[in-house]
């Protein structure tokens, strides 16, 4: 069950393009998300495989997603508004997302952080949880170094603990140079998604960096903000659809943004 439901996250390549937009459920109203449905009928239209939401999102515009795969957040426990960030908690079921045809579950691993302990205890039991209805688990592992920026032996230490969690999916950051980074990969024995990260303003950079994390294995990428706060959603979708499944270089992408302005 668990591979018929990854197959429709992932393409024949065995790569994937996911839209992350459940930013709302911590953040309110953002910027990009005020209405999903467009932003979902625009995802239906540019050929991504995955959008990874909310249950409020997938219960009211479900039947908008078309053959798009669903990723179901399912942690959580308080709002960027709350005067205590409280430990993350599974706030969702297995059976919620059964409901709801999610094709995968996902949840935090925050290595180095203060909400470490809650978030791998919430890893651990909902890989167990998940095992009993054939529902894939992406944990998205996050790092925070001792000193300095995130490298790719931080990266490596926190995917792999994700996987001997019991992840089937890893969502996490890039880190180059990209030989450092096909290390940590190599380290890391289940299929990577590059998150997305923060919004920049060139999307040239972020195209170059999801180029150099393929060619030093990554198995797709988990973009939100860069999609759906940029000018043309559409564009960037279809130009991470090109890089990712075509082949495209990073030009060549970047000209599929231009010329879908």
């Amino acid at each position: 069950m668990k591979e018929l439901r990854l197959r429709r996250i992932f393409a024949k390549d065995g790569r994937a393009v996911i839209v992350a937009c459940d930013h709302a459920g911590f953040m309110g109203v953002v910027q990009g998300l005020e209405q999903p449905e467009t932003l979902i009928d625009a995802l239906v239209e540019s050929g991504v495989d995955a959008v990874l939401t909310t249950l409020g999102i997938a219960r009211r515009f479900g039947s908008r997603m078309g053959k798009l795969g669903l990723i179901l957040r399912v942690d959580g426990g308080a709002t960027m508004r709350s005067p205590v960030q409280s430990p993350l908690q599974t706030i969702f079921s297995i059976e919620d997302a059964c409901r709801l045809g999610a094709d995968a579950v996902i949840c935090m691993g925050m290595i180095g952080y203060p909400e470490e302990p809650s978030s791998l205890q919430n890893l651990t039991l909902l890989v167990g949880e998940a095992e009993k209805w054939g529902m894939p688990v992406v944990a998205e592992m996050l790092v925070r170094p001792a000193e300095g920026p995130c490298t790719a032996e931080d990266l490596a230490f926190a995917m792999r603990v994700g996987v001997e969690l019991g992840a089937d999916v890893i969502k996490a950051s890039y880190a180059g140079p990209p030989q450092a980074y096909r290390a940590a990969r190599r380290a890391c024995y289940r299929p990577v998604v590059v998150l997305g990260g923060e919004k920049v303003n060139d999307e040239g950079e972020m195209l170059l960096a999801i180029s150099n994390a393929l060619e030093a294995g990554a198995d797709g990428v988990a973009i939100g903000r860069n999609v759906w706060q940029h000018a043309n959603p559409a564009g960037v979708c279809r130009a991470l659809v090109a890089l990712v499944h075509g082949g495209a270089s990073v030009d060549q992408a970047c000209r599929v943004i231009g010329a879908l302005g």
